[in-house]
């Protein structure tokens, strides 16, 4: 699909919902949050994957890199594991839709960099809004949201690699899952409408496979341009229900397989696909 580097954004949703969702429901049922057990239970869901793959390509590219390409893999693996890659990226002029950018084996890393800066960053903003102002919560994660939807409109077309890459111009889609997760617990506001709860999920699958197959890598991204799938999945979250065809389909055994590997998938995919290129 010309679009499917859409499947990043859809990513970065679901991903503030289910770290909001969790680091909520402790503030509100358990009164208290572990930030040791919440950054332990990150790093050993993230960590040891990332490291096999490390371990298992370095031979490959001993092997096949040339020596000043071999340097910037070795760099690229280190800002890796300091979940700063999509900087290191960005720096190195290195753009994630350019032709050559499959010759970089571990351009993918950007976006788990991403999303770990905002596992990072996002847990201490929430608690101390919750504790302090509480009552603002939604109005604050609001503005962030739109601060950060101005500020990607706005960069995209002057620094398409810098606004590509860069958590504050990626956090609204993070804090779009997260407004979800608190109208749910806080608000207890989740749909009801069989109606809308059988349609709406239904729209948002046709928005996001919209953006797959008419999206492209000419397209101002992310930027209000690219709102299509942010609006889709957000559907699907929050129309979906037990009862609802497309949730039943979505939780049959295969997508549910396919979830639980998802991750190992991601990690595989684009340094396999690189070192057969640069092979070739």
């Amino acid at each position: 699909f010309p679009g499917g580097f859409i499947g990043v954004d859809i990513f970065f949703v679901i991903s503030g919902y289910l770290i909001t969702s969790l680091i909520l429901k402790e503030l509100t049922f358990n009164k208290s949050f572990s930030f040791l057990n919440f950054y332990e239970r990150r790093i050993r869901r993230i960590i040891p994957a990332l490291l096999i793959v490390i371990i298992f390509s370095l031979p490959i590219a001993w092997l096949y890199l040339l020596p000043l390409d071999l340097i910037e893999y070795s760099k690229s693996i280190l800002y890796s594991l300091g979940f700063s890659s999509n900087y290191f990226f960005y720096l190195a002029d290195i753009e994630y839709n350019a032709q050559d950018s499959l010759l970089t084996p571990f351009l993918h890393t950007w976006s788990l960099s991403v999303e770990e800066q905002y596992y990072i960053i996002f847990p201490i903003f929430l608690i101390v809004i919750f504790k302090f102002l509480k009552k603002y919560l939604l109005f604050i994660l609001s503005l962030v949201l739109l601060a950060s939807v101005t500020l990607a409109s706005i960069t995209a077309p002057e620094n398409f690699s810098l606004n590509f890459y860069s958590i504050q111009t990626r956090m609204w889609q993070l804090i779009s899952g997260s407004i979800l997760a608190y109208l749910e617990i806080n608000r207890n506001l989740r749909s009801k409408n069989n109606s809308f709860n059988e349609f709406l999920p239904v729209l948002g699958l046709f928005l996001i496979f919209y953006s797959f197959i008419f999206y492209n890598d000419t397209i101002l991204h992310p930027s209000i341009l690219t709102c299509a799938p942010i609006i889709g999945v957000c559907l699907i979250i929050w129309f979906s229900n037990k009862d609802g065809y497309l949730t039943k389909i979505l939780s049959s055994k295969i997508f549910v397989s396919t979830g639980l590997i998802s991750y190992s998938l991601y990690l595989w995919h684009f340094p396999i696909f690189s070192f057969a290129k640069i092979i070739e």
